[in-house]
This record gives C-alpha cells, sequence and structure tokens, in this order.
C-alpha cells in the first residue's frame, strides 16, 4: 500500500492505519482504538485523519492516514521489533516516486528520455562499428580479430571454444561445423611445397582460420557489452 497524500496536498506523504495493522501483525481496529488515544492525548480532531476505503465486500470502512511525525508517535508504545519494521516501511515508500505530483512525475519523464536517448546514441555507436567490422567480404584470421575487438587473445581464444566455434587440427585452429554452418567461421587448406635443407622437397596442408563477417557481428556486440 503506498503513501497516500493528505488532504490534497500531494507533497504531504502519509501512512494509512491499514497498513500499519499489516506491518505490525495488529488488528486494524486495535490500531484505530490506539490512534483515538493517541488523538485525544495530542488534542487532535480524529475526523481529520479519517479516509473512506472499500473492505473486500465493498462495505465501506476507515482508516486513519497518519503523517510520518503521528505514525511514529504512534508506534512508540509498540515492541522495537515493530517498530524498526515501521521505520524501515516508511523509508521505502518515501523512495517510491509520487506520480500525482506534478514536478516528481515531470523528472521521471525527462529521465526516461533522456535514459532513451542516451541508449539510442549508444546503439547507433555499436551499430555503425559493426558496420566497419564486418566491412571485409572474406573475414579475418584470429590476431586481427583481437586487435579490432580490443579484446585479449586470451579471452577471445576461450569464447571461441567455449562456444564451440574452433577446434584444432595439427596444432592450428580451425572452424567447427557448428560455426562453419552458421557462417561465422571458415577454414582455409593449402597444399604447400616445400623444400628442406637438405634439399629434399616436401609438401604439407597449410591451415587457416577466418572468422567471417557474422561472425564478427556477434563478436562486436558481445565484448560490445550487449551480450
Amino acid at each position: 500500500m503506498p503513501i497516500l497524500p493528505q488532504f490534497g496536498n500531494p507533497e504531504q506523504k502519509t501512512m494509512g492505519t491499514r497498513e500499519i495493522a499489516n506491518l505490525c501483525e495488529k488488528e486494524h481496529r486495535n490500531v484505530k482504538r490506539d490512534c483515538n488515544v493517541m488523538f485525544a492525548s495530542l488534542n487532535l480532531d480524529a475526523l481529520k485523519f479519517e479516509h473512506i476505503y472499500f473492505d473486500s465486500m465493498n462495505r465501506q470502512q476507515t482508516e486513519y492516514l497518519l503523517d510520518e511525525e503521528l505514525t511514529m508517535t504512534l508506534v512508540t508504545g509498540y515492541s522495537i521489533v515493530l517498530r524498526n519494521r515501521v521505520i524501515k516501511r516508511w523509508k521505502e515508500l518515501e523512495q517510491q516516486p509520487d506520480l500525482s505530483n506534478p514536478v516528481q512525475l515531470r523528472g521521471l519523464l525527462l529521465g526516461y528520455v533522456e535514459k532513451n536517448i542516451q541508449l539510442t546514441t549508444e546503439n547507433q555507436t555499436l551499430t555503425k562499428a559493426i558496420e566497419n567490422i564486418t566491412a571485409t567480404e572474406n573475414g579475418v584470421k584470429f590476431q586481427q580479430a583481437c586487435k579490432i575487438l580490443n579484446v585479449k587473445q586470451a579471452d577471445l581464444a576461450k569464447w571461441l571454444r567455449d562456444k564451440g566455434w574452433d577446434r584444432y587440427i595439427n596444432k592450428s585452429r580451425a572452424s567447427t561445423h557448428y560455426s562453419q554452418e552458421r557462417g561465422y567461421c571458415e577454414t582455409k587448406f593449402e597444399e604447400v611445397d616445400g623444400v628442406k635443407p637438405s634439399g629434399e622437397p616436401y609438401n604439407y596442408t597449410k591451415i587457416e582460420f577466418f572468422i567471417l563477417p557474422k561472425g564478427m557481428a556477434v563478436l562486436a556486440k558481445h565484448f560490445g557489452g550487449e551480450a
């Protein structure tokens, strides 16, 4: 139950006796009785604090709306535990915005708009960065990707392994079926002829691992903070 404005004044916060009864685990009628004793002791008119509400059977009932001072005065006679519970609840409710207050409502709306403008700008910047990163048609090698993304090789290597994007063939990084099928990475194999120091010719398979534009877009979003 929120703190309510008292007597039409949006700046005057109050707590209802139903809320107090719930927090203090007391019957509402008993809390109202305690209020009447307090009003009498302070020479206050109870009618000024009455508030009409309808119960679960749609019957008209009354409760009292108390400001912070009267709320604390009322619960002073209760146990320390119950008094502390009311104090904590009051502070929680005070932090909630009052949507009936034009000043607070305007502040909330302005904050919401400013936040959305900021997020839109950040998203546009990230989108532009992704476009630049994925401008290449052939993809980039692992070391190039690290530089473009401004990420450590160990971090990118771990991410690729955890996501199942790469594997090793003859100690060379290569794409997996998973990453190839989705267009994230590819591996190029090239037969290379060489000559040993002894002059003997030999042949080997050169393995090159590439991260494709689609894969770079995923990585840019992840290391850019979106995932």
